[in-house]
């Protein structure tokens, strides 16, 4: 009896392995290889970060854009990719490069996840703020986390054609797990398809841990998990809120299923909330 029901775990896995041999996970960009090994020395470069990174016009300018935009409040401007690493710190810097590099392999030549982007950066925004501001996560690793929080979806879209009307389905259901929604209509999720994104890239574990439990906000009461990654977790539920008030789209349905549970955990008031929810919304509204 037991020899017939062995095989069972392993024919599953072949399965859940040949669907995500099947979607296509890009690989980890040359340019953030060459980074990430100079990050890892005892005593990164800015200068040899800078020189790495001006090997890619394209990268230079758009880093030196983002460095110099209004989020970063930056006193001076910086007027080369050296200066942005010394103004802005060199995992700061790292973290912006690697959310560009992420744009350049994933976006699509249609230009259809320019929205899905937009969110992307405001989410970014939204985590380094109030990771600032509640003094608990570096704020590289909250941008990070931010900008590959949904990753998984662009790739679960090219993969499956009906993706975007289970994304639909799941952004409306006020019962389920959004990622119990994917589960059963494509067997996997848009949170396991970004970990594995995170962890071929060489992220912080702590980012790729708080990408695959972005949606299971029980995390948040477990000891077990590294409180790190719950906190960037409970982070991500007041940037949704934050980014469905500043859009206008009504009441945060993830808010309703993890709000309460992530406000008991980073220790703050309904008051509280409410004062840091209307700083973000000023922040979005001051920033563009």
């Amino acid at each position: 009896m037991n020899s017939v029901a062995a095989p069972a775990p392993v024919i599953a896995s072949t399965v859940e392995d040949a669907l995500l041999r099947s979607i296509r996970i890009p690989p980890r960009p040359s340019l953030l290889v060459d980074l990430q090994r100079e990050l890892a020395e005892s005593d990164p470069s800015p200068r040899r970060i800078a020189r790495i990174i001006g090997n890619d016009v394209g990268m230079s300018g758009a880093l030196l854009k983002l460095a110099n935009s209004p989020f970063f409040g930056a006193a001076r401007k910086a007027k080369s990719v050296e200066q942005a690493i010394n103004f802005l710190g060199i995992n700061q810097c790292a973290a912006l490069l690697t959310g560009l590099l992420a744009r350049q392999a994933i976006d699509g030549k249609d230009g259809n996840l320019d929205s899905f982007w937009e969110t992307s950066a405001r989410r970014a925004q939204a985590l380094v703020f109030t990771s600032r501001r509640l003094r608990i996560a570096p704020p590289d690793i909250a941008h990070t986390f931010g900008l590959f929080c949904d990753i998984g979806v662009p790739l679960l879209m090219s993969r499956f054609p009906d993706y975007k009307d289970t994304f639909a389905i799941a952004s409306r259901d006020a019962e389920h797990k959004f990622t119990l929604v994917e589960d059963a209509r494509h067997s996997t999720n848009h949170a396991a398809i970004g970990c594995l994104l995170a962890r071929n890239w060489g992220l912080s574990p702590d980012v790729s841990w708080a990408i695959l439990h972005h949606h299971d906000y029980a995390v948040m009461d477990d000891d077990a998990t590294d409180d790190a990654v719950r906190s960037l977790v409970a982070l991500s539920v007041l940037a949704d809120k934050a980014i469905q008030r500043f859009h206008g789209y009504g009441p945060s349905l993830e808010w309703e299923k993890g709000g309460e549970t992530a406000c008991a955990h980073l220790g703050l008031s309904e008051d509280e909330t409410a004062d840091l929810l209307d700083e973000l919304h000023e922040t979005f509204h001051t920033e563009h």
